[in-house]
């Protein structure tokens, strides 16, 4: 019987039904023989063939295509995990990035910066915009809060702030490694093609010529973890190894944390939070 084969896919789309409440969706309670949305409901609400659906839980009819994941995840109201894992079940993979602007990070996420008081920290969307960080990051690297939003993207400060230009010893090699990775963390985000990066590259290059030139290099590169070395006014010149991180269920954050390279540099960073101790 083809309903005793290894379905995963099916087993979950049925579990997923069967919990679903009929009243939810304004549809009449009435006798019903089993608990949740009949296969028809759920074909109607996912915009396909009621035999389809019935064949898929079966499994029957071969693989689906994103197109029907994407339906049925709507029609059964699936959360973005929940979808992700009948693209796993249904075609071995994740389904493609979507780009989500992000405006912030909650309370939780900043929290956890706020505990690394001498690893300055700071949670960065896809485009580079810092949308969190932490009070060492303030000090060490800029003072986000008093810059407007907008001012907060890493590339804009990088190419056209004299002053952050000045903080970052080797410029030169940094600036190439921070375009390549900006290209790759928007690829996988499925941002590439979005209005929004188009414009912020299209600005980037008439404010930098030297950003126009590495953009056209077209290099990718992973952020991955390494050693920035870091010119500060008071503190002078600290070696800073780096380590980036996703955070989990939330793909278009990334978040960098900085540890001083030696116990000098360790003794030079906390002489400096101490200094600027509010």
């Amino acid at each position: 019987m083809v309903d005793d084969a290894p379905n995963p896919l099916g087993t979950y789309l049925r579990d997923r039904r069967t919990r679903l409440a009929p009243a939810a969706f304004g549809l009449a309670v009435g006798r019903r023989r089993t608990p949740g949305l009949r296969r028809e409901e759920v074909a109607s609400r996912a915009n396909i063939s009621p035999t389809w659906y019935t064949w898929l839980e079966q499994g029957r009819g071969g693989a689906p295509s994103p197109d029907v994941l994407d339906r049925i995840a709507r029609g059964l109201m699936l959360t973005e995990p929940e979808r992700e894992h009948i693209y796993m079940l249904g075609l071995g993979r994740p389904p493609e990035a979507r780009y989500q602007p992000v405006d912030g990070i909650t309370p939780r996420l900043q929290r956890v910066l706020d505990g690394m008081a001498l690893s300055p920290a700071i949670v960065k969307t896809a485009m580079w915009d810092v949308v969190g960080w932490n009070r060492a990051a303030a000090v060490l690297l800029t003072d986000y809060a008093k810059l407007p939003r907008e001012g907060r993207n890493i590339l804009r400060l990088m190419f056209g702030s004299d002053r952050i230009r000045a903080r970052n010893a080797d410029f030169d090699s940094i600036a190439r490694f921070v375009v390549g990775a900006f290209r790759a963390d928007v690829a996988r985000a499925g941002a590439s093609m979005s209005a929004e990066v188009t414009k912020l590259v299209a600005e980037l290059s008439r404010l930098s010529p030297e950003f126009a030139a590495l953009w056209q290099d077209n290099e990718v590169v992973s952020h991955g973890e390494g050693v920035k070395r870091i010119y500060h006014p008071d503190a002078g010149l600290l070696a800073m190894e780096y380590s980036s991180f996703a955070v989990e269920g939330r793909p278009e954050l990334g978040m960098i944390i900085y540890n001083p390279a030696s116990a000098e540099d360790a003794e030079r960073l906390r002489v400096l939070l101490d200094q600027r101790r509010d």
